[in-house]
């Protein structure tokens, strides 16, 4: 099985990669300098050859995305509409990264794959256009949903929280906004498993198990940086002014996953004390 893995530079591609290598799996690696996914022409010519194609590439700037719609769209619709119709053409299955941003974020309890999708922001309008563009171009697709993402390849939560605490020696982090902080690398680890067990096309949802806020992330990690996690202090949401809203409820439920027998990720503050060392011990980039 040969892959194809698009944004392999980015957080979540290069543990993509690394899984899919230490399996001694065919891996092509590909970033916008060597594919420009909103390009026909150079999308054939890179799918060409490959079994599955992972997409990673997106616009991930989220208050951009309000007033750039149309390039956020350009890489999280357009783009993908074009790997799957080249992977349809190819004969290759596609997996698409999208986002709890999809949803309205006013739930209570956590969102089914099949609940109704209602995006409040143009990042989420551009990441549902993408999901729809994959489904009709591609039948044979997986579309995983994710959130709260950290890694050790580039900027995240984690490595700002900390950085940040220990420079001020205090900091205020919402409490209103809940959700499932996930490591990359479990997320590549899932991507990996169910295209192996051959799962239905169809949407799942990629997140750590449990929940938590912002504010109680960031007391995790400034303990696991060796710092008393009282100088993490809550606020709220109304605190921090941003161009674009967000999601109050991240919750992401994981019946799909259960359902074809692909165990989900365990839970978020399990999986952050594996992570921590290697998150917080990488560069900030």
């Amino acid at each position: 099985m040969r892959w194809l893995v698009t944004g392999a530079a980015g957080m979540l591609g290069q543990d993509v990669v690394s899984r899919l290598r230490e399996a001694g799996a065919e891996v092509t690696a590909t970033d916008r300098e060597h594919v420009d996914i909103t390009d026909l022409a150079s999308v054939r010519a890179a799918v060409q050859g490959h079994d599955v194609v992972v997409n990673c590439a997106a616009w991930t700037a989220v208050d951009d995305a309000e007033a750039r719609e149309a390039s956020a769209f350009a890489l999280n619709a357009t783009g993908p509409a074009l790997l799957a119709r080249a992977a349809a053409e190819h004969g290759a299955r596609i997996v698409q990264i999208s986002t709890d941003y999809v949803f309205d974020g006013a739930g209570v309890a956590p969102y089914a794959e099949t609940a109704p999708i209602d995006p409040r922001s143009a990042y989420g309008r551009t990441k549902a256009a993408g999901e729809w563009a994959v489904r009709a171009e591609n039948p044979d697709h997986l579309i995983v949903r994710t959130a709260w993402l950290y890694g050790a390849h580039g900027k995240c939560f984690p490595k700002t929280i900390a950085r940040v605490a220990a420079e001020r020696g205090g900091l205020d982090v919402v409490a209103d906004q809940v959700g499932q902080p996930t490591w990359t690398v479990d997320l590549a680890d899932l991507i990996v498993r169910l295209v192996e067990a051959g799962a239905p096309s169809g949407v799942y949802h990629g997140t750590s198990a449990g929940q938590t806020s912002w504010h109680g992330f960031a007391q995790a990690i400034v303990a696991a940086a060796g710092l008393d996690p009282a100088i993490v202090r809550p606020t709220t949401s109304d605190a921090f002014a941003s161009a674009a809203p967000r999601p109050a409820y991240s919750v992401l439920g994981h019946g799909a996953l259960e359902a074809v027998g692909v165990a989900p990720i365990g839970d978020w503050a399990g999986r952050w004390s594996t992570a921590a060392a290697a998150v917080l011990g990488a560069p900030q980039l």
